[in-house]
Order: structure tokens, then sequence, then C-alpha cells
């Protein structure tokens, strides 16, 4: 036989450590979200609080980290003796192939060459 004797004080006082939790979290949420963070600063963390649930049952999660995307590479750019050497090596590609971009019926960018081939990268018939 199954009794169901004092579930309702465990319940009420769940329900209040859930509340609590929320208001934990919520606040946590708001001082983490004051701290100054400028676009683009790699350097500044985030955070993110995602709460589902209703009065009697919720979960609560705050996921936080360094800012950017961790997918995104930062390639430098050429200097001195290897710029020259690329954009010599760009040039005749360039004066070939003339790409153009235009914008396809969805609005995706796509490029056309003069010459076959140049999709690929290909410098010379």
């Amino acid at each position: 036989m199954l009794t169901n004797h004092g579930t309702e004080a465990v319940s009420a006082s769940w329900s209040a450590a859930c509340v609590g939790a929320a208001m934990i979290a919520s606040v946590m949420g708001s001082v983490l979200a004051a701290t100054s963070a400028h676009a683009g600063d790699t350097t500044a963390g985030t955070s993110e609080t995602s709460c589902l649930g209703g009065w009697t049952d919720f979960n609560c999660v705050t996921r936080w980290g360094p800012g950017g995307d961790p997918y995104v590479r930062t390639v430098p750019q050429a200097v001195g003796a290897e710029k020259a050497r690329v954009s010599a090596r760009e040039r005749p590609w360039l004066a070939r192939c003339r790409p153009v971009m235009t914008h396809d019926s969805y609005g995706v960018a796509r490029y056309h060459y003069a010459a076959p081939g140049c999709e690929f990268g290909v410098g010379e018939d």
C-alpha cells in the first residue's frame, strides 16, 4: 500500500527551493550581463541563462565562457616580400578570369568568370 503522507510539505519546500534557485540564477545573469563587453572583444566573457518549467518543476542552466565564435580563425595578412609575391601570382589570374560577383534569385552571392577553369583557381589553359 502506497501513501502520500508528507508529500505536500516536500513539494512546497521543493517549490520554494526552485524559486530561490531561479532568483539566484536571474541575479547572476544580471550581474554577468552588467559587465562591459564590447563588440568584437573576444577576451570578455559572455553568459546565457535558460529556464524551463512551471511553478512545481523547472530547471535553469547558465553557461558562460569566452566571447566570440570558436570556429572563426584569424588569418594573418601577408606582409613585405610575401605580399608582393602573392600579388604577382594573382595578377595574371585576375587578368584572365575577370571575376564578377552577382546575386542569384535567393540573394546568394555567386562568382562568374570569363574563362573556363577559373572557379578552380586554374591559372593557365
